[in-house]
């Protein structure tokens, strides 16, 4: 071969190079560690929301099996899970975490101060100590709260509304989580203008359930406020079971627990807030950075209200709020 061959062979080596080590780094797996604090992909309150997520992802360009990784712990509520799954997933080398839930978001920030996390299902995120502010929350943690603190109050006015008859209501709630304390009091701070007495209805375990709720049940014209958290959520089917057959009027937090035989819901578009935390996570990967991004609250409620539930109670929904519901079940 001669010299000048040589030479222009090499060249072109050379210059390959860079183009396939390009290729070879557009082509690498981006892995994302993912802490769900369920059961697993079919629980009813994962399986249309996780699935919203990747589509969203897909729809940007990051497709499960090819460019994106996921390494998923399904933890169920319990704690110990929670933060043994947290742990696992710092320590994997994932290079950004998606996190859904209060116990789960606080277990993530205490396993890494380092790898970014978006989050979702949140509720309260600076009160509760998870960032620092909504604005510019610092830090590697930004994500999507579910609940301002105040819908406290305004479960209780629609309860009210679709229930004028009760006089008394326990709001079902986790101690250990600052929202759903703040939930309660914001409860307590609206019931002098409803006109009802605001009870705490503390949980701390699915046994605890039945039992506060039949307690509660034995005064007349009771209701129910159930708040957003993993053990409500979880339960829900033995909280509408009970709140029928002791036919206490209730509202929950999600649009899903009316579709379930419950009697109202008031709560945020859970899909919407999904496929935005997938858009946080593209920005991320594409280099944007956590502390930069803000908490984003939600920007649309849904008002669901069950007319079967409400006629097994003895409820006429007035008319007015069936108007301004954006579901009706009947």
């Amino acid at each position: 071969m001669r010299r000048r061959d040589l030479i222009k062979g090499l060249s072109g080596l050379a210059l390959s190079w860079p183009l396939t080590a390009r290729a070879q780094q557009a082509a690498r797996a981006r892995r994302i560690g993912v802490l769900i604090p369920f059961e697993n992909e079919n629980d009813p309150q994962v399986r249309d929301l996780w699935p919203a997520f990747k589509q969203r992802l897909a729809e940007l360009g990051w497709v499960a099996g090819g460019n994106i990784q996921f390494d998923v712990h399904f933890t169920t509520q319990n704690i110990e899970r929670i933060r043994a799954g947290a742990a696992e997933i710092a320590a994997s080398g994932a290079e950004l975490i998606y996190v859904w839930s209060n116990p789960g978001l606080a277990a993530m920030k205490q396993a890494t101060q380092t790898i970014p996390v978006i989050f979702v299902l949140v509720s309260d995120p600076v009160g509760s100590g998870l960032v620092a502010n909504l604005a510019r929350p610092g830090g590697n943690i930004t994500g999507f709260q579910n609940f301002e603190t105040d819908i406290g109050g305004k479960w209780l006015e629609l309860l009210k509304e679709a229930a004028p008859g009760v006089r008394r209501v326990g709001v079902l709630y986790d101690q250990n989580i600052p929202a759903n304390v703040e939930f309660l009091r914001t409860a307590q701070t609206q019931s002098s203008l409803v006109g009802v007495t605001v009870v705490p209805a503390e949980l701390h375990d699915v046994a605890d359930i039945e039992r506060v709720v039949m307690e509660f049940a034995q005064e007349s014209d009771s209701g129910l406020i159930v708040t957003p958290n993993p053990l409500n959520a979880r339960n829900t089917e033995v909280i509408v079971g009970l709140a029928a057959r002791l036919r206490l009027p209730a509202i929950y937090p999600f649009s899903l627990d009316p579709q379930k035989g419950g009697l109202i819901s008031y709560g945020f578009d859970t899909i919407e807030q999904q496929r935005g935390a997938a858009a946080y996570v593209d920005r991320v990967l594409k280099g944007e950075k956590p502390a930069d991004l803000p908490v984003q609250a939600p920007s649309k409620y849904q008002l669901v209200i069950n007319l079967k539930t409400a006629k097994a109670l003895g409820l006429n929904v007035p008319p007015q709020l069936q108007q301004r519901a954006d579901e009706v079940i009947e």
